[in-house]
């Protein structure tokens, strides 16, 4: 599913390079897929339904072929996903334990069953996956790790046995690139499981997977799309795909969704807020708390502040899970600071620190505020919030308001020029973008804040769209350099990628 490919990198194992699978379709090897290599109509149609996010609904079409069939492969996967979708979006960690055992017992039926062909085998490495990722989700990470090494065998003997599968290309190809784009603070997992990874043959085998018709096709183009958006730098064609789905399907959350993530991350607040007001509801739909919480930043970007409070508090009624709660607890904070209500804002800044993990960088960043009880400034913060929001002429009038004095502290005085950096690239003005954001390396060392190396990343796509290739080099390299800091896991594998994209420098 390409729920399980968001939710982070998957495994490998020890290859000889010419053992890799590529874009170019391999020879076939002794099997062939003449045995089963679709889904039924009943499991396509329950497919479907799943990608809407009616699970339900998803389930009771199931229900029937898996008693008529209880080791139909096509069956068996759709209901797994079925299970593991609801798991990872809900994080409901009293499921956990019921979801795995499905698993489990789905994996003996496909083992002991008479089906034969991709299909068959290509379940087996998915289930596999799925298992893995609930593992690691959920703090199993050894069982997770070996899982995730077995998962990753097996979909590559897949593809190997049955190169024209393409729906083992997309899972393989997502997991070598997710492999090959770790940056070095998982090297260590990377040891342990075998396997470096490869960007290249990751991308190539998700093209494949997404140009040519198969079962899983929307999963292979939403993934591609999402890769290059995050990875690339090409928005437009990620937001054309995900807002064309939208408009195709009204009915489907998961594409409501994907619209509404991929518009606030490109800093379109508008349409994402459209977006979230005209999402499909009512109970045939599995509860997305996170959509709460993506809503509560976008009205905090445009200044909505009690609007932005009553969805974190929704977002935090609804959720299961023990992520995302500081970061939830921090922009509740934000809203009632800037809103002038201490009390409330006080309330919000102990809760930071009273419950929750920090894995994710968003909760980390929350809890460092936390833990610094350092003074925010009220015009960055606020042109923050609005530079997050694409309001970047309204943040540079914000700015107007911040004078720095001898005793402003280190970090405000970084975050000052790359702020106007950041608001000058949203509004094109390329030139005045560099100045601040070179300023800002200058100044930054090897202070551990996110500002240094975030420019230094911005830097490098500037120099690499302006042809400056070498000087691109540099700026990903000093991102990798950089001392340790909230987003440095995302941040240096943005740059590892681009570096791995490029071509090799030519010496003089």
């Amino acid at each position: 599913m390409v729920f399980a490919g968001l939710a982070g990198p998957c495994a490998a194992v020890t290859l000889r390079p010419r053992q890799e699978i590529s874009g170019p379709l391999a020879p076939a090897g002794p099997a062939t897929a003449s045995s089963i290599s679709t889904l039924s109509s009943t499991s396509r149609q329950a497919y479907n339904e799943l990608f809407k996010l009616r699970t339900e609904s998803a389930r009771a079409l199931l229900q029937a072929e898996l008693k008529r069939q209880p080791a139909a492969a096509g069956a068996l996967l759709v209901a797994d996903c079925t299970d593991f979708v609801e798991l990872m979006i809900s994080q409901d960690a009293s499921r956990y334990e019921t979801v795995t055992m499905a698993q489990s017992r789905r994996l003996a039926v496909l083992e002991k069953s008479a089906e034969r062909g991709p299909l068959r085998d290509y379940a087996r490495a998915e289930i596999r996956l799925h298992q893995a990722a609930a593992q690691v989700a959920f703090q199993h990470e050894v069982q997770g790790a070996w899982n995730l090494r077995q998962a990753y065998q097996q979909m590559q003997a897949t593809v190997q046995r049955y190169p024209d599968f393409l729906p083992a290309r997309k899972t393989l190809g997502m997991m070598q690139f997710f492999i090959g784009s770790l940056p070095e603070g998982y090297r260590w997992f990377l040891k342990l499981l075998g396997l470096p990874g490869s960007v290249e043959l990751g991308l190539q085998n998700l093209r494949a997977a997404a140009r040519q018709p198969n079962d899983f096709q929307p999963e292979a183009q939403i993934i591609l799309a999402l890769v290059q958006e995050t990875y690339y730098k090409s928005a437009d064609e990620a937001v054309l795909l995900v807002s064309r789905l939208a408009t195709q399907q009204p009915d489907n959350l998961l594409f409501s969704y994907l619209s509404i993530s991929l518009n606030k991350r490109q800093h379109h607040t508008g349409a994402a807020l459209a977006a979230y007001r005209a999402r499909p509801t009512g109970p045939a739909y599995l509860p997305v708390p996170y959509l709460h919480h993506m809503a509560a930043d976008l009205l905090l970007y445009q200044g909505q502040y009690a609007a932005s409070q009553r969805e974190n508090q929704q977002f935090l009624q609804q959720y299961r899970g023990v992520h995302y709660r500081k970061d939830a607890a921090f922009k509740l904070y934000l809203a009632a600071w800037l809103g002038n209500d201490a009390p409330a804002a006080e309330q919000y800044r102990r809760q930071i620190g009273a419950g929750g993990r920090t894995e994710l960088e968003e909760d980390k960043y929350a809890q460092r505020f936390f833990e610094d009880k350092l003074p925010l400034s009220r015009p960055l913060t606020r042109a923050r919030l609005q530079i997050d929001g694409g309001y970047y002429r309204e943040a540079l009038a914000t700015l107007r308001g911040f004078a720095a004095t001898p005793a402003t502290g280190l970090r405000d005085r970084l975050e000052d020029p790359y702020r106007r950096a950041r608001a000058y690239q949203g509004l094109g003005r390329l030139d005045s973008a560099r100045l601040f954001y070179t300023r800002t390396i200058a100044l930054a060392g090897k202070a551990p804040y996110y500002f240094g190396p975030q420019s230094a990343l911005q830097m490098g796509y500037l120099c690499q769209a302006d042809g400056q290739l070498n000087l691109a080099r540099v700026y990903f390299q000093k991102v990798l350099d950089s001392p340790k800091h909230e987003y440095k896991n995302s941040t240096d594998a943005k740059a590892k990628v681009a570096l791995s994209g490029m071509p090799a420098a030519k010496l003089r």
